[in-house]
């Protein structure tokens, strides 16, 4: 019997956990549109999959509507339909106190951290719910920081507690038209951003301390797991964590 194709899009797919993520995709056989700002590490995505023809690598800045609108257009155009959105992207700003932070660093990480993720689910709610069969499944990368904040993570932490709340709406609104809405939240996933944790990083008792990690790869197996059920079943929320990183007990 002829498998049915599945199509998938991962944003901030070229670098870190949205690069596992859509690796782990593509090796499940989805086709995958590999989205970020920059071409270069999408391409570089691409080439190191297990399938790279079911690999697309497309540029676009998911924090502008007019972007995310062309987007999914292509979507609709080259894919016909669209099974998972993995709203990845995500940014911090400067570990400094709240009051030096300044409005535009503040304003940057809600750009990408929240306005694409709306953005990126209110278009995949339209796709999801005109194609035929209807429906999909909508994850959102949510953070150990949905919980629990660090030490000067005002941005980052206020944009992942949205991000919960997005997540539930999502979930509530999507039972209507068979769209799941679930979040990943993941902590110290060994990737670039995440080195520093390995040197030494602030503690809520103003200790600085390395951190226990663990290989980005477990985040990917989370996330095929959360999209590998059908769509009468849905996680709405799972935490993978390096067993030994500060969370329980921190602060």
């Amino acid at each position: 019997m002829t498998e049915i194709p599945k199509f998938a899009l991962v944003t901030g797919a070229g670098s870190g956990i949205g690069r596992a993520a859509a690796l782990g995709l593509i090796e499940a056989g989805y086709h995958v549109a590999l989205v970020g700002r920059r071409l270069e590490p999408l391409q570089q995505t691409a080439a190191a999959a297990s399938a790279p023809e079911r690999a697309f690598a497309w540029d676009a800045d998911v924090t502008q509507p007019e972007a995310v609108t062309a987007l999914f257009e292509r979507v609709r155009s080259e894919f016909g339909r669209l099974d998972l959105l993995f709203n990845n992207a995500g940014i911090g700003a400067p570990a400094v106190p709240i009051a030096e932070l300044t409005f535009e660093q503040w304003r940057a990480v809600m750009a990408v951290n929240l306005d694409a993720s709306f953005l990126c689910a209110q278009a995949a709610f339209k796709l999801m719910q005109s194609q035929s069969p209807r429906g999909g499944r909508i994850i959102n990368n949510g953070s150990i920081s949905a919980h629990a904040p660090r030490p000067n993570s005002a941005p980052y932490t206020a944009s992942k507690h949205a991000i919960t709340g997005l997540t539930k709406a999502l979930a509530l609104d999507g039972r209507a038209h068979d769209i799941a809405c679930g979040q990943l939240d993941i902590g110290n996933a060994l990737t670039d951003m995440a080195m520093p944790m390995t040197v030494g990083v602030a503690q809520a008792d103003g200790r600085v301390a390395a951190e226990a990690t663990m290989d980005v790869a477990h985040a990917a197996s989370a996330l095929l797991y959360m999209a590998g059920l059908p769509l009468s079943a849905n996680v709405q929320f799972m935490t993978v964590m390096a067993t030994k990183m500060p969370f329980v007990g921190r602060g």
